[in-house]
C-alpha cells in the first residue's frame, strides 16, 4: 500500500523529541502517565491498544485513530528494504503521531529474532537452537546487543524476541526458535539475551542508549503442545498443552522467571492452548499467574491476527474475552479498524470495564515512558552519521561467525577424519553448502525464508575454499567425488518458519518429514560408492532421522541453520577453532521415538541430549 508523505518527514530526531515531551513538571513517570490517562477519550485510549500492520495503516491512519503501535510481517518492507526507508517510513509515523492531540508515540515492532532479519544486509546469527548448544549465555547476550543496535540503527524501537519456548516434541515447526528442551537451559539464556536487548532495566534511556524493548515470547507453553490434536489430525503448532500445573510451572513457566528479573518489556501470549483453553483468553494464566503472582508490569501483546482463534461466534465476542483475560494491546494486523469499533461497543456496552481498559493502557504508556519512547521518538543511533555501517558490521558479523563455531556438535569422527588437512583433495557436495537462503532457514527476508543469495553473508563452499590450499571441487548433486581425498557433504532441511514446519505424514502437499530427502539420499549413494570417507554436515533445525544413515559416514557433525556467516563452519572443519557445541535437544533414532526428552523413563536416543564430540577425544562409536 502507497503510504502517506507528511511535510514533517524531515522533521529531526531533536525536533520530534520535543514535539513528544509531556507534563514536562512531573516528577515520576507514575504521574505522568496518571496524568495522560486522565486526559484521553475513549478513542485514544483503544487507540492506544491497537497495533496495526505498516502495510494496512499509513501514517494518516496513525494521527486519525491515534493507534499505540505499528508492526511489519515477515517479508514486510518499505521501498528497496535499504535503513534510509525504515527511518523515512518510521519517521513518517512518528510526525503522524505527534500531530494528535495528546502527541504519544507509537511502538514500532519488528520479528527480529535471530538478528534484524528483515533487512537487506543485516547480520543474520544462528537461530535459537544453535546459540543452546553453545552453552554460552554471555555470547547470546553479545549477540542480542548486536541486535538491538542494527534494530534502532533502521529507527525501529521494539523486537519480538526472545522465544522462551521450551522445545518437547520436535516435530513442532517452530523448534528451532527454542534454545532447547530443557529449562534450565533456556532459564540460563533469558535473561542476558533480554540485558543484551535493553540493557540492564528499563529507566528511560533505552532507546538513546542503543537498546530496544524486548519480548518474552510466547507465554505459556507453546513448545508443549500434543501432536495430533490439530484439525488436520498432525498439527502440533497453536495446539493444546496437557499438563499439571506443577509440570506447567516447572517446564515451561520456569524459563519466564529470569525474564521478568531483567525487566522485559513485554510479553507476547502464544497462538495455543493450554488444558483446552486458548491463551489469548486464559485470564488465570495471562491475569493471575503472569500479572498478579509473577508481577509482571509491562505490555501483554496478542499474536498476529490470534484472537480469530477464539472459540466465539462473533469477534466482538473474541474481543471481549482476550481483553478481559488480560491483553493490553492486540496486534490486530489488517481488521484493526473492526478491532476498534467492536472494542468501543463492548466497554459502551459494559461487557469490558473502563478500569480493565485504564489498566492497558497504563501499562502501555508505562513501558513507552520508561523504554524513552517519548524523548526519542525516533532512536538516536537511527540519525548517526555512521548509521548506515552498523546494518551488517563487520564486528556483529564476527560475532556471528564466533557463534557458528561454539554451536557445531560433532556427533561422529571416526579415524578422526576431522579437522580436515588444508592440502588435501577436497570434494564438496549438495545445495546446502553454497546458499545462505538454506543455511539461514526462516525468518530470514520473508516470513518463510527461502532457497537462494537472498542476502548478504559467506556460505559454507566460501569458507572452505578461503582456507583450502588446493582447488576445491563443487558439485550440488555428489558427481564427481572418485579421485579426491575427502568428501564434504552438505544436507539439510528446505526453509519452513511456524505451522509450515510442522511434521507431516506423507501424503501432503507440503510435507515436513524430519528426514534426509531422497535426492539427498541418492547424493549420498553416488559419493560413497567412490569409496572416498564422507564427512556429513546437516543443516536443520532439530534433528533429522538418521540412524539408518549415519553408519557409512566416517563425520557427522550438527551445524544447525548458521545463518549469513557460513565460513563459521569451516572454521570448525579445518580445526582453526574444536568442536565445543553440545546438543541442546535429544537426538532420537527414529520417528516413533518423538517426543523424547532428557530425563524421560524409557530414554534410548541416537545421541543423548548434551553430547558432543570435540577433536583429540575418543570418536562415537554410533
Amino acid at each position: 500500500m502507497k503510504q502517506s508523505r507528511l511535510a514533517s518527514t524531515t522533521i529531526s530526531a531533536t525536533a520530534l523529541a520535543l514535539a513528544f515531551a509531556t507534563a514536562q513538571a512531573a516528577t515520576s513517570v507514575e504521574e505522568r502517565v496518571r496524568g495522560l490517562v486522565h486526559k484521553m477519550t475513549l478513542a485514544e485510549k483503544i487507540g492506544q491498544m491497537t497495533q496495526a500492520e505498516r502495510q494496512h495503516a499509513t501514517p494518516e491512519d496513525v494521527k486519525t485513530y491515534y493507534l499505540g503501535a505499528i508492526l511489519n510481517g515477515g517479508g514486510s518492507i518499505p521501498k528497496e528494504n535499504r535503513r534510509s526507508d525504515w527511518v523515512e517510513m518510521i519517521r513518517d509515523y512518528q510526525a503522524a503521531a505527534g500531530g494528535t492531540r495528546l502527541g504519544i508515540p507509537i511502538l514500532y515492532g519488528a520479528d527480529a529474532v535471530h538478528g534484524h532479519n528483515n533487512v537487506l544486509g543485516a547480520t543474520i546469527f544462528p537461530h535459537n537452537v544453535a546459540l543452546g548448544a553453545t552453552r554460552n549465555p554471555q555470547l547470546a547476550r553479545a549477540i542480542a546487543a548486536a541486535t538491538a543496535r542494527e534494530v534502532a540503527a533502521t529507527g525501529i524501537h521494539w523486537t519480538f524476541a526472545p522465544t522462551l519456548c521450551v522445545a518437547r516434541d520436535d516435530r513442532w515447526g517452530r523448534a528451532y526458535e527454542c534454545f532447547g528442551e530443557d529449562p534450565e537451559l533456556v532459564s540460563a539464556f533469558a535473561g542476558p539475551f533480554i540485558r543484551g536487548l535493553q540493557g540492564e532495566r528499563l529507566d528511560g534511556n533505552n532507546l538513546a542508549a542503543d537498546k530496544v524493548l524486548a519480548t518474552a515470547k510466547h507465554w505459556v507453553a507453546d513448545g508443549g503442545t500434543t501432536y495430533g490434536t490439530g484439525d488436520e489430525g498432525y498439527a502440533i503448532d497453536r495446539g493444546d498443552t496437557r499438563l499439571g500445573a506443577d509440570s506447567l510451572r516447572a517446564v515451561h513457566i520456569a524459563p519466564y522467571l529470569p525474564a521478568l528479573k531483567a525487566d522485559v518489556g513485554s510479553v507476547m501470549v502464544s497462538y495455543s492452548s493450554v488444558n483446552g483453553t486458548k491463551m489469548h483468553e486464559h485470564k488465570a494464566l495471562v491475569t493471575g499467574t503472569l500479572k498478579r503472582e509473577l508481577g509482571f508490569a509491562g505490555i501483554t501483546l496478542s499474536d498476529w491476527s490470534a484472537l480469530g482463534e477464539i472459540p466465539a461466534e462473533t469477534n466482538r465476542a473474541r474481543i471481549v474475552r482476550a481483553v478481559n483475560a488480560g491483553l493490553d494491546m492486540v496486534m490486530e494486523p489488517e481488521k484493526w479498524r473492526d478491532f476498534i469499533t467492536d472494542l468501543t461497543a463492548a466497554v459502551e456496552a459494559g461487557e469490558v470495564s473502563m478500569a480493565r481498559i485504564d489498566e492497558a493502557v497504563t501499562r502501555i504508556l508505562t513501558t513507552k515512558f520508561r523504554a524513552g519512547l517519548f524523548e526519542w521518538p525516533l532512536p538516536p543511533l537511527a540519525t548517526a552519521p555512521d548509521a548506515d555501517h552498523l546494518i551488517g558490521h563487520p564486528a556483529h558479523r564476527d560475532l556471528a561467525r564466533q557463534a557458528v563455531r561454539e554451536s557445531l556438535v560433532l556427533l561422529k569422527n571416526a579415524g578422526g577424519l576431522l579437522p580436515l588437512d588444508k592440502k588435501a583433495k577436497i570434494f564438496v557436495a549438495g545445495d546446502h553448502a553454497d546458499n545462505i537462503g538454506l543455511q539461514s532457514g526462516g525468518w530470514t527476508i520473508e516470513w518463510q525464508g527461502k532457497r537462494g543469495s537472498i542476502t548478504r553473508g559467506t556460505t559454507i563452499l566460501d569458507g572452505i575454499r578461503a582456507l583450502a590450499e588446493r582447488e576445491v571441487t563443487y558439485s550440488p548433486t555428489g558427481e564427481g567425488a572418485a579421485g579426491h581425498d575427502v568428501a564434504l557433504i552438505v544436507v539439510g532441511e528446505e526453509p519452513y518458519a511456524e505451522g509450515m514446519g510442522d511434521y507431516r505424514p506423507l501424503p501432503c502437499s507440503k510435507c515436513q518429514p524430519i528426514t534426509l530427502a531422497k535426492s539427498q539420499r541418492e547424493m549420498l549413494a553416488r559419493v560413497q560408492v567412490s569409496g572416498v570417507p564422507m564427512a556429513v554436515v546437516i543443516l536443520s533445525g532439530r534433528p533429522l532421522m538418521i540412524a539408518e544413515d549415519i553408519g557409512s559416514w566416517q563425520a557427522a557433525v550438527a551445524a544447525w541453520l548458521p545463518g549469513s556467516e557460513g565460513a563459521g563452519v569451516a572454521d570448525v572443519l579445518f580445526g582453526e577453532q574444536a568442536p565445543s557445541g553440545k546438543l541442546p535437544v535429544t537426538w532420537p533414532k527414529s520417528l516413533a521415538q518423538l517426543p523424547i526428552n532428557t530425563g524421560d523413563a524409557k530414554y534410548d536416543p541416537l545421541f543423548p541430549y548434551g553430547f558432543g564430540l570435540t577433536y583429540g577425544a575418543p570418536s562415537s562409536i554410533r
